[in-house]
């Protein structure tokens, strides 16, 4: 359940394996530690591989959500993702498309570990609770407890990893001058220049996009699924949760861009000395955009997002399944 609203896209990829480790919970009654040790290495490089094929489409997302920022938005022309990753190309080389990238991959360790883990301690509070006692056996609280569970353990991974997600935005966002020359760099450089707070701007929006992001995703999933297997109760698991899971990826998505739109620009406000350009709070902000570059000014960068939706939920659900079925001979493959 990613808070990269990503949650970044990006909360398709992760929510998606936590929509199959939901359904995987409703069919085995014991899960062993080595178990759970599995679900979460299987998730954390099935997150990081999908996030390295689908990297030039997340930069390419990053670098037009920041247009408007310092530029004049009536010199903008037509958005055109084939024209921008020319210039890629051309001024940066072919490997810029993956710049980032490493600090993508190092945030998944931490990222699904407090996931995971936050997760797991949360049901077990929640199942301890008064107003679930008793209730184990209904369905409906069921999903109420995933839903809450997904959304607090999605707010704490985020802000326990969040200096590594602002990071990994301000070097993808580097073009041809290259202020920040690694993660350590970057680090170093932010606390001295902006003070240990300057790790966490654009915090807010991130937190407030988490709850919206797997409400959306898991709703659509859950009644996507649902409607599919009453009418087609044959169809494999593997093509049903990567159909719904895409859809979901794109309603979540869709709803939630504007919010990471505005996390992006936050986080790169005060980059090597440069003036705030935003100085109010996230609703102000919104108003600011709006004012600026329309209500269009806030999907800047919505199309190569929508482009990498499928192909990540469909790798990454792939990978995810392929390693449980390397890692452990007790699991079917399915």
């Amino acid at each position: 359940m990613e808070a990269t609203v990503g949650v970044g896209g990006g909360a398709s990829t992760t929510t998606n394996i936590l929509h199959h480790q939901h359904t995987r919970q409703q069919q085995l009654s014991h899960v062993s530690q080595l178990g759970a040790v599995q679900q979460l290495l299987a998730g954390g490089v099935a997150g990081a591989f999908s996030k390295t094929c689908t990297a030039p489409l997340a930069r390419l997302t990053i670098l037009f959500q920041i247009q408007g920022m310092h530029t004049d938005v009536a010199s903008l022309g037509k958005i055109s993702v084939w024209r921008e990753a020319l210039r890629v190309v051309q001024e940066e080389g072919f490997r810029a498309f993956w710049k980032g990238n490493l600090v993508t991959i190092v945030h998944r360790l931490p990222y699904s570990s407090v996931n995971f883990y936050s997760y797991e301690q949360y049901k077990s509070i929640l199942k301890s609770s008064p107003w679930l006692c008793g209730v184990e056996g209904d369905p409906y609280s069921k999903i109420l407890m995933h839903f809450v569970c997904g959304g607090l353990s999605g707010m704490t991974a985020a802000t326990a990893s969040y200096p590594l997600d602002l990071v990994r935005t301000r070097l993808a966002a580097q073009r041809t001058t290259m202020y920040y020359q690694g993660i350590r760099h970057a680090l170093h450089s932010i606390c001295r220049d902006e003070g240990l707070a300057g790790l966490y701007k654009g915090l807010g929006p991130t937190l407030l996009g988490v709850g919206p992001s797997i409400a959306i995703s898991f709703s659509v999933y859950e009644t996507l699924r649902a409607h599919w297997r009453s009418l087609r109760p044959d169809d494999s698991t593997a093509m049903v949760s990567l159909s719904c899971g895409s859809i979901s990826g794109i309603a979540s998505s869709t709803a939630t861009f504007p919010i990471d739109l505005v996390r992006r620009r936050l986080q790169l406000q005060g980059v090597a000395g440069q003036a705030r350009v935003y100085n109010s709070g996230i609703f102000a902000t919104f108003r600011l955009i709006i004012h600026a570059e329309g209500l269009r000014g806030l999907y800047r960068g919505i199309i190569p997002e929508y482009c990498k939706v499928v192909p990540g939920v469909g790798i990454a659900f792939m990978t995810y399944e392929t390693l449980k079925k390397l890692l452990s001979s007790d699991e079917p493959f399915s």
